[in-house]
């Protein structure tokens, strides 16, 4: 059943709800820094009380306003930080030594972590988790692995599995 435009009375029915800025993040309802309109019953008993939320004041909207250009920035200069390291990685190529069978087949394999020692050990601070192999590497050869830094940075760089040297 449709609810009615007016009350019993005769007069208008207002809508009730109260305007909050959000402090955390609220799932079903919006993410940090959202302006959102909740029942009052809801913002009174469970928004307000928890921290979860603020009152949309004018000064607060500005407060907000200000912070998200400054995480903006913040995050505009990380990428740029990103893309130049990403860039001085694909230019540095990695050498690994491996032991190995006649045929050039690894007795053990090379992984994401072995790389990722490597290019620390060059000054490059990449985590094992941002090397992006295939499956490992178990031959002796040139390889070229991705390398992503962040989902919007990606480099490759080139690894290059050679003999260990016999004693």
């Amino acid at each position: 059943m449709a609810r009615s435009t007016h009350t019993a009375s005769g007069r208008p029915r207002m809508s009730r709800n109260i305007e909050l800025l959000l402090a955390e993040d609220v799932e079903s309802l919006g993410k940090r820094g959202d302006i959102v309109r909740v029942k009052p019953g809801y913002a009174r008993n469970y928004l307000l009380p928890n921290g979860l939320a603020t009152i949309a004041s004018e000064a607060n909207k500005r407060a907000v306003l200000r912070h998200t250009e400054k995480l903006a920035q913040m995050f505009e200069q990380r990428m740029k930080d990103l893309q130049a390291k990403a860039d001085a990685i694909g230019k540095y190529s990695v050498t690994l030594e491996a032991n190995a069978n006649e045929e050039g087949h690894l007795y053990g394999s090379i992984m994401g972590p072995d790389i990722s020692k490597a290019l620390k050990s060059a000054g490059y601070a990449v985590d094992a988790d941002h090397v992006r192999l295939d499956g490992p590497l178990k031959e002796l050869g040139m390889y070229t692995v991705k390398i992503q830094l962040h989902p919007e940075v990606k480099t490759e760089v080139k690894v290059w599995v050679v003999p260990a040297a016999k004693k």
